[in-house]
């Protein structure tokens, strides 16, 4: 029980806003460094764990009462202010925007999500509420989520520990009656009950759906257990509780939703059910479809074949047809339209195919990436070529607020006022260029060190707060080549010997992608090699503190895809906001990013038919980058400083932050595909 003075940390605790507010971060901390760190940074954890007498003199505290104070004003303020939105998008504020996602990374001791995807939808959703954008993130509350890695004898070991929910900030989404929302869902020939929670995050709210509920089967209440797991018939059974779900939830609250954004193909069942509701309106099937289109938006992110959810015909059946037969419409065409080629009894259930159908307009994540995105789908208009496809882009961005080390923020409060106000205006970020120098390389070293003490503390190695630090943090998934360095190991041993450096590795390989698990224990052996042991070293189970750690103390981030791979990439735009400096194959939002003067590119954008080659050729390029570039400017030194490393941080400063943040991000959606939709 919190005594009376500090009753606003519970308050503050049940809003994500305090993630991405380094002084509300700190308040937590300091109540108990080692207990906040022991929660995994979960302030409700902290504050059940903490001894009473704590409490107590904390409430006697003046000094720390009144940075309470401060904060809870703070948020309070944050709440009630104008915003882009009332200026710019106020035909959106009658008629909110629905955003739902398989996975949200809006903190590391929420395991609603596996990776970048799912990072994404949760700066996307930060945005919008520093933006005042009226939107609803929907997703699945996965009680276990993607798992933790634990690495033994070289190897990847996997867990699933449960949350508890009562330690975290959710809390059940109530209807206007004070009853707790609960909703059913068709799957096959029975009707699955799902009860919402929701998290606040600042001015916007996500509602997960749970089915770990006693009316409901053992197998259906397993439906919210597991992010990714399973095989074919969870997969399905999964994605129309999502697509159905968010549909009855926001319904069954009443909320007007003027756009429904489908981000990725595993969201495609939200058309099927508002098809559903058009059909049952009386609408002809053609003309229902045409109006769900108008009112859904779609963001693909993969831009390989294999990574699109196809399903058979028999399990679409099994699991939608009685839901098909009530509302009217004939099974063959539920089936066909996931189908490039409607009534190809050959061809399989594609949700990318469905959510393309259903979507008025759609995008790819980075402008490579929408290009590939229009060769992959042409089949669905033959009539357009591959320029006139409708598939356009919506490059990829970073939540500043969440992503930047305090002391990276410090300084361009410092010297470029007015950058948190409007993120995207390039002129402003232009100034970056005039820096000082000794300022700049100062919250560098702070960075570096903070992460060299982490490594210590987390893996016994003392690694060199002076040392270049070069960091490779990602999915062990096998396009993202993550042993590509370890190619020539001699060439790579004599550079390492030559000069201090050192380098980073973190990131999982899902459990059934043996290949990748293959990837990660290469690394693994090269980083315990007598050559390279303390100076190569993985972090494990990678998470959103490691990510935040990475990004913020890197000096160099590696990022080594097979071109045209990576669909955007977003861990190197996190680099640019910390001063840090990208080193990647031209893939993803690295084209767009790249000028020569502000990182490196690894090969020349040139793609072969040979995939050895290719890694081959790509490789020879990564070493020759780092032998004649990277490590001599590194080490080039006048008065100390390496003057030829810093201008090219500030270009990156000045070129990239502008363009790569989530705020830009939101911003391009709600100007480009938002507010069209609504007339």
């Amino acid at each position: 029980m919190l005594p009376q003075r500090l009753s606003a940390l519970d308050e503050l605790a049940h809003n994500l806003w305090w993630t991405y507010d380094s002084d509300a971060t700190e308040l937590f901390r300091s109540i108990d460094p080692f207990r906040f760190a022991g929660n995994l940074h979960n302030p409700l954890g902290l504050l059940r764990d903490v001894e009473p007498a704590r409490l107590t003199e904390l409430a006697g505290d003046e000094a720390f009462c009144a940075r309470l104070d401060a904060v809870a004003q703070r948020f309070v303020a944050f709440r009630a202010a104008k915003t882009w939105a009332h200026e710019h998008a106020t035909s959106l504020l009658g008629s909110g925007v629905a955003y739902v996602s398989m996975e949200f990374g809006l903190h590391e001791s929420l395991r609603l999500y596996s990776g970048g995807l799912g990072v994404l939808a949760g700066d996307h959703l930060r945005s919008a509420s520093d933006l005042g954008v009226p939107l609803v993130g929907i997703s699945l509350l996965h009680r276990q989520g993607y798992f933790r890695q634990v690495l033994d004898d070289g190897r990847q070991l996997v867990a699933y520990p449960s949350a508890r929910l009562e330690r975290l900030p959710y809390r059940p989404c109530l209807l206007p009656n004070g009853m707790v929302l609960e909703i059913t869902v068709p799957l096959g020939l029975r009707d699955v009950r799902a009860r919402v929670w929701q998290l606040d995050v600042g001015r916007t709210r996500l509602l997960l759906l749970d089915t770990d509920l006693d009316a409901n089967t053992d197998a259906e209440r397993a439906l919210c257990s597991q992010l990714y797991g399973g095989g074919e018939e969870l997969r399905i059974r999964q994605e129309v509780l999502l697509g159905f779900g968010a549909v009855a939830a926001l319904r069954a609250l009443g909320l007007e939703i003027g756009v429904w954004h489908l981000n990725e193909g595993h969201c495609a069942f939200v058309a099927t059910a508002l098809l559903g509701e058009r059909l049952l309106a009386g609408d002809a099937p053609e003309a229902a479809l045409s109006a769900v289109r108008e009112r859904c938006v779609f963001t693909t992110h993969t831009p390989v074949t294999a990574g699109h959810d196809r399903f058979s015909k028999s399990l679409v059946l099994e699991t939608l047809g009685p839901w098909a037969t009530a509302v009217g419409l004939p099974p063959t065409t539920l089936v066909d339209l996931g189908r490039v080629n409607p009534g190809d009894e050959a061809e399989t259930f594609c949700m990318t195919v469905l959510a393309l159908r259903a979507s008025a307009a759609a995008n790819g994540v980075s402008a490579l990436h929408g290009k590939v995105s229009r060769g992959m789908w042409r089949d669905l208009w033959p009539e357009q070529p591959d320029d006139l496809v409708p598939i356009g882009h919506v490059t990829n961005g970073v939540h500043a607020g969440y992503w930047m080390a305090p002391e990276a923020a410090a300084l361009f409060d410092r010297h470029l006022a007015g950058w948190r106000e409007a993120e995207w205006d390039a002129d402003l970020w232009s100034r970056a260029e005039q820096l000082p120098e000794d300022e700049l390389w100062a919250m560098r070293r702070t960075l570096r060190g903070r992460l060299c003490e982490s490594v210590r503390a987390r893996t016994g190695h003392a690694f060199d707060p002076e040392a270049l630090t070069i960091g490779f943090a990602r999915r062990f998934a096998p396009y993202k080549r993550g042993a590509l360095l370890f190619s020539d190991p001699d060439r790579l041993r004599q550079l390492l010997d030559e000069h201090p450096i050192q380098i980073l590795y973190s990131g999982k390989a899902h459990p059934r992608d043996l290949g990748g698990q293959q990837i990660l224990s290469t690394v693994l052996r090269w980083s315990a090699d007598r050559a390279f042991r303390g100076r190569i070293v993985v972090l494990e189970d990678y998470d959103m503190d490691i990510g935040r750690l990475l990004t913020s103390g890197s000096d160099v981030w590696l990022n080594n895809p097979r071109r045209p791979h990576e669909a955007s990439g977003t861990s190197g735009q996190k680099v640019v906001l910390n001063g840090g400096l990208n080193l990647s194959v031209l893939d993803g939002w690295w084209p767009e990013g790249y000028d020569g003067t502000n990182g490196w590119a690894i090969g020349n954008g040139e793609e072969l038919p040979d995939e050895a080659a290719q890694d081959a050729f790509d490789a020879a390029s990564l070493y020759d980058v780092l032998e004649t570039s990277v490590v001599p400017e590194w080490v080039d030194r006048k008065g100390g400083l390496p003057g030829r490393w810093l201008h090219r941080v500030k270009r990156s400063i000045a070129t990239g932050a502008p363009k790569f943040t989530s705020h830009r991000m939101v911003r391009d959606y709600v100007l480009q595909a938002y507010l069209p939709r609504l007339g």
